[in-house]
């Protein structure tokens, strides 16, 4: 897909490429900040029932992601992309619709499906605009693209709520969403050339997962489950230490810092190699991880986020390539559902279990935990992850 005159990075598909992908997360992490508050504060829900909410569309986008990959083959990229988009534009503005609890989460499940698909697609559309030799940066950037929206989707949702309303305040990011779709219209989609054309009888789970991206895949899963103890708990954890208002400034420093290393680790990447990256990433993540377990101040709280956002925001984008890079082309559609199908899944699993550990002894227990398993699942890397040859 690279032509000679897109062997540039920055070329202006690629450009569109990460804005629709940073008005897709604008619009989602916002809609997660602002959901509890209007289900709590206007549809008269529980913090419980604020919370299934969010379990729905994580459980939707979770169930579906094993299939993206299928889906994309069997109708192509394009119009994968465009329906899928679509879709999730509307949906967009039917949250308009959600004046009772039970709407809401029929549409919060229906919404995850479309998300997990988009999601899914945009990455191989993506990857088609990265020359070669700069796949580690190109990636980096994409994913930047999310941390992005990470930082401006809670920042705008939670600075205009109580000014606008939650229906204006939804139907401004409606039309943030229909922006990204505009950038849609502007990316010329390629279909990748099938290697072969077979009729099946019988699904397989070579339908569903990309073996071959299966060891980046599982060791995001480890990330995942640690992230998820950010995720989660980070906002009670600080309320338990009394600094639940700087709770948002822990968010937007981790979030500068993913964004401020992204350009370097992207180069490193594709001039050493992974092994230069994933290493230290993990050891900064777990460091970050021991620090917030004996946090009691301020200074604690944002010394972690630095850690956790330079190892977590740098570790992430780097699996993510090597998946990539480590399947053959005509499956990279496999290879991101497969990928973000163990990264979900850590997240939910974490949530879960985390919440147990945090129920029997503490919070301080909990992020050590998470620190040792993530130093832990560099043994996994050594000998799975960096075992495996990239493809040709």
């Amino acid at each position: 897909m690279n032509t000679p005159a897109d062997a540039r990075l920055w070329n202006r598909f690629f450009l569109f490429c990460l804005l629709n992908n940073m008005f897709l997360f604008i619009f989602y992490f916002a809609q997660t900040a602002i959901l509890p508050v209007y289900i709590v504060n206007e549809l008269g829900g529980s913090i419980a029932q604020a919370g299934l909410a969010m379990t729905l569309f994580m459980a939707s986008s979770i169930a579906v992601r094993p299939f993206s990959g299928l889906i994309i083959e069997k109708f192509g990229k394009k119009k994968t992309f465009f329906v899928s988009e679509l879709a999730f534009c509307l949906f967009a503005f039917i949250y308009l619709l959600a004046d009772d609890l039970t709407t809401l989460l029929i549409i919060r499940f229906l919404h995850g499906i479309w998300f997990s698909i988009l999601t899914t697609v945009c990455v191989p559309i993506a990857n088609d605009y990265i020359p070669e030799q700069r796949k580690g940066e190109g990636m980096g950037y994409f994913v930047m693209s999310i941390n992005l929206g990470l930082v401006l989707g809670p920042l705008l949702g939670l600075s205009f709520i109580s000014l606008l309303g939650y229906s204006t305040l939804t139907l401004l990011l409606a039309v943030v969403i229909c922006l990204g779709f505009v950038c849609c219209l502007m990316i010329p989609i390629k279909e990748t050339p099938k290697r072969e054309q077979v009729t099946k009888e019988q699904l397989s789970i070579h339908d569903f997962v990309e073996k071959r991206a299966l060891p980046a895949s599982l060791m995001v899963l480890f990330a995942g489950f640690s992230y998820s103890s950010i995720m989660a708990f980070i906002s009670t954890f600080a309320e338990s230490k009394h600094l639940l208002s700087y709770a948002g400034l822990f968010f937007l420093v981790f979030a500068i810092s993913m964004i401020s290393v992204r350009p370097f680790t992207g180069r490193l990447y594709d001039r050493k190699g992974p092994n230069l990256i994933v290493y230290p990433s993990m050891v900064f993540f777990a460091i970050g991880l021991a620090i917030l377990s004996q946090m009691e101040t301020l200074t604690g709280l944002l010394i972690s986020a630095i850690l956790v956002g330079v190892g977590f925001g740098s570790v992430q984008p780097c699996l993510q390539t090597l998946a990539i890079q480590r399947s053959p082309k005509n499956r990279i559609g496999h290879s991101t559902s497969t990928f973000f199908t163990c990264y979900d899944t850590g997240i939910a699993l974490g949530s879960i279990l985390l919440g147990l550990v945090i129920a029997k002894f503490d919070y301080e227990v909990m992020y050590l935990l998470c620190a040792g398993l993530t130093l832990g699942s560099l043994l996994f890397y050594k000998f799975v992850v960096d075992q495996q040859k990239t493809l040709a």
